[in-house]
């Protein structure tokens, strides 16, 4: 039988072999979810990430796609979908002591930064970033940590760090890694892809001193939840909104800039904000453990 090439979607080559199995799946458990027929995929293909947990939303991302473009037909869906975002409806809006804070990082202390992923804190991180973030809530992509910031046990900050995009032309450049191991140790980076001071906070240089204090405990909060370290934080800073002056001073490192273009844009024209991409090496020797087979 010929096996023909489509295409490659997260690393791995997709043929007309695997298009055949995936609808004999399908057709073979015609009242599963898709949700439970992904779940037999990875275990049929050994997809699994570095955790030793299912590659779940890879494989759905990749059935969604070739039911899309007419390769395969999945059942219905069991639940509407949200576009990746979770519904405004079930982020319930938290009413917070809203008196301003303005002091110093100093007479802040004691500043406690709390892991809330599952754990009960989890709604109100998602009602935090959705209100008062200018991006709101999108649910993280992946591996993901949720940190809220407490001083006195107010609430004064969120962070999320979930992971990494993949190709990065700054950010490879400067690792120095190749393609294959960046296919094999991307699950060692973090992206920090929202970062929220509440608007009633002003206290100058706090910023900065939460990036650090959560640079240094990440890696074992992730150890913990994933059973890996990271050895790699970055972050893309909106160059319209934002000057980086943050993560400088938190010693984060300029990579250099975006052309705007977008993800899918295939044309020369910016059509998006420029943004800065700023990385931030938690060990010494990071090239060495992101560099290693």
């Amino acid at each position: 039988m010929t096996v023909n090439k489509l295409f490659t979607y997260r690393n791995r080559v997709v043929t007309s072999e695997d298009v055949n199995f995936l609808a004999g799946i399908i057709a073979d458990n015609p009242k599963e979810s898709r949700r439970a027929l992904s779940i037999r995929v990875c275990r049929d293909w050994n997809w699994i990430q570095a955790n030793g947990v299912l590659k779940d939303g890879v494989c759905r991302g990749l059935m969604l796609k070739l039911h899309r473009e007419g390769y395969i037909k999945l059942p219905p869906r069991k639940q509407p979908f949200t576009g990746g975002r979770q519904s405004k409806q079930k982020i319930k809006k938290t009413e917070l002591d809203q008196t301003p804070i303005t002091s110093t990082v100093k007479k802040l202390q004691p500043i406690e930064i709390r892991q809330v992923r599952r754990t009960k804190l989890d709604k109100l991180f998602n009602s935090l970033i959705e209100q008062y973030h200018y991006l709101g809530y999108t649910q993280p992509v992946g591996e993901h940590l949720k940190y809220i910031v407490f001083a006195a046990e107010r609430p004064i900050a969120c962070f999320v760090f979930s992971s990494a995009p993949y190709s990065i032309l700054h950010r490879d450049r400067f690792i120095g890694w190749s393609s294959e191991m960046l296919g094999k140790n991307r699950h060692l980076l973090a992206y920090n892809s929202r970062f929220l001071i509440l608007p009633w906070v002003k206290v100058p240089h706090l910023a900065s001193h939460l990036l650090a204090k959560c640079a240094r405990g990440i890696s074992d909060d992730w150890q913990a939840l994933y059973r890996h370290p990271v050895f790699w934080l970055e972050t893309f800073v909106d160059t319209e909104r934002f000057k980086g002056t943050c993560y400088r001073a938190a010693n984060w490192i300029f990579l250099g800039n975006t052309a705007g273009r977008g993800k899918y844009n295939k044309t020369q024209k910016q059509l998006t904000s420029i943004k800065a991409m700023y990385g931030f090496p938690l060990v010494k020797n990071f090239r060495q453990q992101l560099c290693q087979d």
